[in-house]
């Protein structure tokens, strides 16, 4: 049996841990909001207080993943946040004082790929499938094959944390404040549909879209009307169309005191996750489908598969 194994996803909103046994049995999964990306879309450096949380949770997680007796087998990977900060080794030095452990970032294309294979075998969706991954800086789309490999991949500069930053200060925003938020969205997403149709993965032949990460699984338990965050009941989740567009513009219309009284909201995430779910809606209306499904299995599950 192969060793156990810890994967940490430090992600420009949330870092996440998962633990797995030599079986790959999960022992734990973990996530804290840490904010990382805070202020890096306007000043391209990291943000003294939100590094501090990261290193903070980062150094929780080792105690945590050397309790189920992991040694070596660790790995650490950072996303947008730290890819656009001109001090990411502010980040790096930080992690190896923590840890021991040398962090990575990993590219837009490999956030995808990860994304792509912990998502596409967790749930039951017709092939070609395309995988929609909204961070906090950036957002991954992938397009499959009917066999159900990556046909082509693109990271996008579109992330909840990044669309509210620029556009959606007021609170609630206003009218005018929605439509450059949209506008936004829709310049990213004509340039990344571009993208994936010269490199041949056209997002209009897909059969399903599944939607991974924080915006996607809670947008999925608000649909639900959970009163908690309830992994089991959200994985699998399917949202229509209609239905997230009366979401999407009722959390746009409340207030970041009003989405934080939301059960499955989860603290940090109420000032952010009416971006996020523009982003989810504007990308559905590009394939055409009448539903997202959620997937609870994301990259964090495809990172820790490549140290199998």
């Amino acid at each position: 049996m192969s060793a156990p194994r810890a994967a940490v996803d430090v992600g420009s909103n949330s870092v996440r841990l998962l633990v797995l046994d030599g079986d790959g049995t999960r022992l734990t999964r973990i996530m804290r909001i840490t904010r990382l990306a805070a202020g890096v879309d306007a000043t391209g450096r990291l943000d003294d207080a939100a590094l501090s949380r990261t290193l903070e949770a980062i150094a929780g997680y080792r105690q945590v993943w050397q309790e189920h007796g992991v040694t070596d087998q660790v790995r650490i990977a950072a996303t947008s946040a730290v890819r656009d900060a001109t001090d990411r080794d502010r980040f790096f030095d930080g992690v190896l004082d923590a840890t021991g452990v040398r962090a990575q970032v990993i590219s837009g294309a490999e956030e995808a790929a990860l994304a792509f294979a912990g998502a596409v075998g967790a749930v039951d969706v017709p092939r070609p499938t395309a995988v929609l991954d909204i961070g906090g800086g950036s957002t991954e789309l992938i397009v499959g094959d009917t066999a159900g490999q990556v046909a082509a991949a693109v990271s996008m500069q579109l992330g909840c944390v990044r669309v509210a930053e620029r556009h959606l200060s007021q609170d609630p925003p206003s009218a005018a404040e929605l439509l450059a938020a949209r506008e936004l969205i829709d310049a990213r997403l004509d340039d990344g549909v571009a993208a994936l149709d010269r490199d041949g993965g056209v997002l209009s032949t897909a059969q399903a879209l599944v939607a991974v990460a924080g915006t996607a699984t809670t947008l999925g338990a608000l649909h639900l009307g959970l009163d908690s965050y309830d992994e089991d009941r959200i994985h699998g989740t399917r949202v229509p169309a209609d239905a997230l567009q009366e979401l999407t513009a009722r959390l746009a219309a409340m207030t970041a005191a009003e989405r934080a009284q939301l059960g499955p909201v989860q603290p940090g995430r109420e000032d952010v996750i009416h971006g996020g779910a523009l982003v989810l809606q504007a990308a559905l209306a590009r394939t055409g489908l009448g539903e997202v499904v959620i997937s609870e299995a994301d990259g964090l599950d495809g990172l820790a598969a490549s140290l199998s």
